[in-house]
């Protein structure tokens, strides 16, 4: 019988604020439960805390069986490791130490091929045949040739930073959910995956033998996959978490109906202090000219004590308020025309034009260059002139092309960034961020960026540094920042994939205010449907306009 047992968890920042405050529930055997709330409660700490990443400062955590866990990073790998170093990550401890042995002693042979290095790397061969290293790599083939259509001799020695997030995500699920460990913690699965991915997340959740905690933000994953959902309520002292044992169908009820619960026994509470309070000084003022009220009068007092002491019942979760005032300005009729653009070795010649307020979503799978042809046009397109040039100090790389992408006149490019990458961001708190300002927007005194801050639920993340912050406090600042920049065109790469839902929605209602365009990359079924047109990059390689979502277009098919 496997399971996860989380009893009494606190967990305080270095900065000295609790983050978590006892927050206990359990996962157990065959469970899928969901772990959700608003960005920056703490869930991925306490996912770091379970998979003994970090450590808590209070409570404990117990499980039964072997631990596999998806890690955040996963999709935003962007270093000089290798496909197999991806596999390696997620593998159980002897397979890792057995590969790294395997990997010093070939290196040391290169360069000393002598007797002494030759007999250390056939101990590293024995070794590795003994913790079943040849096993695992023909299970490797299996999990790369299902994940990316190439066998493992092939696809080992890529470099992981060749392959799109998608992909890598996939990667590692396919080799943790047909791995051996009996549960699993995954850390924002779906974020990068494409609808035919989610699908797939979604029915092996739901099939799996194995128990399962993630961390999700999509409604449709949860919806089908989740059979419990276990809440981070932010509290003035820290998260605490509420258990719903049933999935999304039932939960935005149960939760109304327990927050109702709470105002209502938190009213009770105040009635019946009140009500003590004036009774203990009533007696006090006739304890004065009556001796015999005396007793009563130090009972009352000791009632009060008692009553306070207790404390009231456990508060109604703070409400996260997230206010998104995307402006933009008026352009040319024309934002962007594409004639005969080819991004190279990806797609295929395509013509389109996009008119100044029109909202495009960008579909298609995986790897099939969606985020390049953002990249392109967050360049200032194929031939930008001064005004075309990005609002952000992002360094983006070259998109490699043929034929045409221009932007129109007045048309500025604000990227939202997939991987939330921003070195111009690295190392400054958040207040030193918007105080320095660039040259796309003004510096702010401290009284306005709090107040900036404060739209977007970050104000109390404002002494914090960039890289300090969640994946979704990052999303929410990337946001604030296009907003205060002055974009006439919003480029915005999957920018729902860390946003809590009251996050989504409000970017969703921005989205909708906003006095430009905006061309969105996006898997998101929900956000979708806030477009009123979709350019979908087929599997074979051409570029089409539809009416309505398209979901199923396959990988594309090119040589790999």
């Amino acid at each position: 019988m496997t399971h996860l047992n989380i009893a009494d968890v606190d967990y305080f920042l270095p900065d000295g604020r609790q983050l978590l405050s006892g927050v206990s529930f359990r996962v157990g055997n065959g469970a899928k439960t969901a772990l959700i709330g608003p960005n920056g409660t703490g869930k991925t700490t306490l996912l770091r805390i379970i998979a003994g990443d970090a450590v808590a400062d209070e409570g404990a955590v117990t499980r039964s069986g072997t631990l596999g866990v998806m890690r955040q990073f996963v999709g935003q790998v962007r270093d000089e490791s290798t496909v197999r170093d991806l596999l390696l990550s997620v593998s159980p401890a002897p397979i890792r130490d057995a590969a790294l042995a395997l990997d010093t002693a070939e290196n040391a042979m290169i360069e000393r091929d002598e007797e002494s290095t030759q007999m250390k790397y056939s101990h590293a061969l024995a070794d590795w045949a003994d913790v079943g290293g040849y096993e695992t790599e023909d299970f490797w083939d299996k999990v790369t040739t299902a994940a990316l259509g190439v066998p493992y001799d092939r696809a080992k020695w890529r470099a992981a930073n060749s392959l799109s997030g998608g992909e890598q995500k996939r990667l590692v699920l396919e080799a943790l959910f047909a791995g051996p460990d009996d549960a699993l913690l995954l850390d924002e699965p779906d974020n990068y995956l494409d609808v035919p991915g989610k699908r797939w997340l979604e029915k092996t959740i739901s099939e799996s033998s194995k128990v399962v905690l993630f961390v999700s933000h999509d409604r449709e994953l949860i919806a089908n996959a989740a059979t419990h959902i276990v809440t981070l309520e932010p509290g003035i002292s820290g998260a605490t978490s509420w258990t719903h044992g049933a999935g999304l169908a039932s939960y935005h009820q149960a939760r109304e109906d327990r927050n109702a619960r709470f105002e209502e026994l938190r009213r009770r509470w105040d009635e019946e202090h009140a009500k003590l309070r004036a009774l203990v000084l009533r007696l006090r003022e006739k304890a004065k000219f009556n001796d015999g009220v005396a007793a009563r009068y130090h009972a009352s007092q000791t009632r009060l004590a008692k009553f306070e002491e207790a404390g009231p019942p456990e508060a109604i979760p703070l409400q996260q308020k997230v206010t998104v005032r995307l402006e933009g300005g008026r352009t040319a009729k024309r934002a962007l025309v594409c004639q005969d653009l080819e991004l190279t070795g990806l797609m295929k010649p395509f013509d389109t034009e996009i008119w100044y307020g029109d909202r495009v979503a960008v579909l298609g799978s995986n790897g099939s260059g969606k985020s390049h042809f953002l990249r392109l046009l967050a360049g200032g397109g194929t031939d930008p002139g001064t005004e075309h040039l990005p609002v952000e100090a992002l360094d983006i790389a070259p998109v490699e092309h043929g034929g045409t992408a221009t932007l129109g006149a007045r048309v500025r490019p604000g990227l939202f960034a997939q991987t939330h990458s921003r070195p111009d961001l690295t190392g400054n708190t958040l207040l030193e961020i918007l105080h320095m300002g660039d040259e796309h927007r003004n510096g702010m005194g401290r009284e306005a960026a709090s107040r900036a801050l404060d739209r977007y639920g970050l104000s109390r993340a404002a002494e914090q540094k960039y890289d300090d912050l969640s994946g979704g406090q990052q999303a929410r600042l990337q946001i604030l920042l296009l907003e205060l920049s002055g974009a006439t065109m919003l480029l915005l790469d999957e920018p729902t994939d860390n946003l809590d839902l009251h996050s989504a929605d409000a970017l969703e209602q921005g989205i909708a205010q906003f006095a430009g365009t905006v061309i969105s990359v996006t898997h998101d079924r929900w956000f979708a449907r806030g477009f009123d047109r979709f350019l979908v990059f087929g599997s074979d390689g051409h570029v089409y306009e539809s009416e309505s979502p398209v979901w199923d277009e396959a990988r594309v098919e090119r040589a790999r």
